[in-house]
This record gives structure tokens, sequence and C-alpha cells, in this order.
């Protein structure tokens, strides 16, 4: 399902509330991917991220009543997802047997099919640059890495994401500088050059 526009997720949200079933549904099914790809790129853990989706729409669903209009339907969502993503970790860290997540590893949801038209060669490079991005963004802390993933895979204004994260504008901003930096010295010496930024 694409995505609808901003006033049409609010009337859809504004159905959950009065408990429309095939509202949620519908959100659901607008939301399921772009939670599954955030999550896994914030937690780098393939196998919570199911769960903590099923969550977040759970939130949503029980909390739809209570969304008060001050931001978009997305940033409420993505804010629950942050801040369900951030729980689960902490937990996971406070496990004395918690196995260390594999940076590289790619939820069944972010593989993309073999493009026909594509060249091998090409595919086999973007492809190492992702793993190698992705092992960059996972030496970063979650919450770091969510103000990362939410200004370039997401495309969301600092204001937007200081209202998903719960902190102030310049709290974001010192975040992606910190992140930034981090990244400038880790990227040489995983064979990209860290011109940008």
């Amino acid at each position: 399902m694409a995505q609808l526009a901003a006033d049409d997720e609010l009337a859809l949200l504004r159905r959950v509330a009065a408990q429309d079933r095939k509202a949620f549904e519908g959100l659901y099914q607008i939301y399921y991917r772009r939670l599954f790809a955030y999550l896994f790129k914030v937690t780098r853990r393939g196998e919570l991220v199911e769960e903590l989706v099923n969550d977040v729409m759970l939130a949503v669903w029980t909390g739809a009543a209570r969304f008060d209009g001050r931001s978009r339907v997305s940033t409420w969502v993505f804010g629950i997802a942050y801040h369900k993503a951030l729980k689960a970790l902490a937990r996971i860290a406070a496990t004395p047997s918690a196995a260390p997540a594999a940076a590289d590893e790619e939820p069944r949801e972010e593989r993309e099919p073999a493009a026909a038209v594509e060249e091998p060669e090409s595919l086999i490079t973007r492809r190492e640059l992702a793993t190698t991005l992705g092992k960059a963004l996972g030496s970063l802390s979650p919450e770091q890495r969510a103000v990362v993933e939410l200004t370039y895979y997401y495309e969301l204004s600092y204001g937007e994401i200081s209202t998903i994260v719960g902190c102030p504008v310049n709290t974001v901003k010192t975040r992606m500088f910190h992140a930034r930096r981090r990244l400038r010295q880790l990227l040489p010496g995983l064979g990209v050059s860290s011109h940008a930024g």
C-alpha cells in the first residue's frame, strides 16, 4: 500500500481511535515496511524487529485517541518506534547472555531482488558499500544512529527528529555533529572516502 498524504493518515488514525479495525489494518500496511527497515537500522537485530513492529502498532492502536495532532502522524509513530527500540536495546544490554548483533545482517524486507539491468560488478560494489556503511553506523550509539538514519534515510527535519527522539533540536544537532565526526574517523579505515559531511 502506498504512503498516504498527511491529512489522509490523520483521518485514518482518527478512525483507529474509534476502534475501526479496517482503518488499523490500513495503517499497519502503510507503516509495516517503513517501521521494519527503521527498527532494523536502529537495533541491528533482525530477530527483534518483528516483535518491535508489533509492539509499536499495538501502542498506536491503544494510544490513537491520545494523539494530539502537534506533529505529523508519521512523526508520532516513529517516535513510538524509537523509544521501543531503545528500551529493547537496554533490556538486551542488561541480559548477561545477550549475543552481539551481526552488523552486516540484512533483514528479509531490506534485501533487494537481483536487478536484471544492473551490471553484476555495480551490484556487488553497492552491496559492499551498504555493508561497510552498516558496520560504520553500527559503531554509533543508538541515539546518534537514530539521528543519522532519520536525517538521511527518512529525510526528516531536525525539528521532526527532536519530536521523535524526545529531546531539544540542539541536542539532535549535537548528536549529528558527533555522529559525523565518528563516521569521518571510521570510514577511511573501512575503505570509504570520508569527504562527505
